[in-house]
């Protein structure tokens, strides 16, 4: 692999999300590029910036280990730079921001208060904050999360079906929003599907978007068969740490409530319902070993892996603790990409599914020792992915 970040946009995308980056005053963000919006889980935190060769991502600045990184933003002659150690990188753009950004919906809350662009694609966190920070007498929230501060801050705890459908309209409209991706934390109850089925209805009906579903492991599996019935394309499981102790100890409400087993058997009960399913892990809370290991159990039984790299985020129960090294993580995504391509997995072929907060499988390529190895199963992908965006676009307009 290049190991020159000028040359590899892929391990500049890596380590800029293990290094953070500073602003130079020469930069003037208000106007130019997405507001920084702490929504969801927080990962959300970071500067929306598009690297060479089309590759968005989410870079942490507002974290303090951001403040002692060599990456920095400046601003010349009309031009956005990433420079390292004090000299230009490679020149990059911030993601651009739509007018809906700016807008109300008719009941008056902001727009980006129900739903907001992740890259390309638009996430809505439904229900109230996560139960885990309501448990009694402790909260057992998972200790890299801030989801518990967001929910009412940038992000409002109720939205109605109409006030959602007014958000995806104008995202479809405005940014061309192909993939909706609907999230809930831990519900009492496990009542996750009576929360999300009014949503999930009304965008496949009116819109015929793709939809995904993250949630907790429902108590009972016969459900997702609804869920699909339904048009959802995608559901994913973040088990966050495939090491069992490690588990317990950095998610306890999941440990308590549901079990890394549960979540592992609602992935493999999933895979042959949906077109994709994800488990979806940590990099950097646990040995690069065990992150490894979770990437070749789930590609093994035909699911994707999301790998996102751990963000110590402001306010957070682990706000302490250094994000990982690049290198250390470099192995990770480049068993991430092979053992997507070893087993064939339809992986990047949605259109204009461009993710910020994680490195993807087929961006994995850019740690490979030989970018040809695969390339028949490249070819067999870009087929796949022509086919998938003809037949995506063709519905669209038929809908039209």
């Amino acid at each position: 692999m290049n190991w020159d970040v000028g040359q590899n946009p892929g391990l500049l995308k890596l380590e800029l999300y293990c290094r953070g980056m500073r602003i130079d005053p020469s930069c003037d963000l208000a106007d130019d590029g997405r507001q920084i919006l702490r929504t969801r889980a927080g990962l959300g935190s970071g500067l929306e910036l598009l690297l060479p060769e089309g590759l968005w991502t989410n870079v942490p600045v507002v974290e303090g280990f951001a403040a002692q990184s060599p990456f920095s933003l400046h601003f010349s002659s009309g031009q956005y730079w990433v420079h390292k150690d004090g000299k230009p990188v490679t020149p990059v753009r911030l993601s651009p921001c739509p007018s809906w950004y700016s807008k109300s919906t008719s009941s008056g809350k902001a727009m980006t208060s129900i739903g907001t662009l992740q890259g390309t694609y638009l996430g809505i966190y439904l229900g109230r904050a996560c139960d885990f920070w309501r448990e009694k007498p402790k909260k057992v929230n998972c200790k890299f999360c801030s989801t518990g501060m967001n929910i009412g801050n940038d992000d409002d705890p109720e939205k109605r079906v109409e006030e959602v459908l007014e958000v995806v309209r104008a995202a479809r409209a405005e940014s061309g929003v192909t993939y909706v991706d609907f999230n809930t934390g831990f519900l009492v109850g496990d009542n996750y599907l009576e929360v999300l089925e009014p949503y999930v209805k009304a965008v496949k009906q009116e819109t015929g978007l793709l939809v995904g579903v993250q949630c907790p492991p429902e108590a009972d599996f016969e459900r997702y068969h609804r869920l699909r019935a339904l048009g959802v394309n995608r559901v994913s499981f973040c088990f966050e740490i495939f090491d069992p102790e490690r588990f317990a100890e950095v998610c306890p409400g999941k440990a308590l409530h549901h079990g890394l087993k549960r979540y592992l058997e609602a992935i493999e009960y999933c895979v042959p319902i949906f077109d994709t399913t994800n488990g979806e892990i940590i990099a950097g809370l646990e040995p690069p070993q065990s992150s490894i290991a979770a990437i070749d159990w789930l590609t093994e039984r035909g699911a994707i892996p999301t790998v996102c790299v751990f963000r110590p985020l402001v306010s957070t129960d682990y706000k302490h603790l250094p994000p990982p090294e690049p290198e250390a993580m470099v192995p990770v995504f480049r068993r991430l990409y092979e053992a997507c391509m070893e087993r064939g997995l339809p992986i990047g072929i949605a259109p204009n599914v461009n993710v910020s907060l994680v490195l993807l499988p087929d961006e994995g390529r850019y740690f490979t020792e030989d970018p040809g190895r695969f390339w028949w199963n490249e070819t067999k992908l870009a087929m796949m992915k022509a086919a998938f965006r003809t037949r995506f676009y063709v519905g669209q307009w038929l809908r039209a």
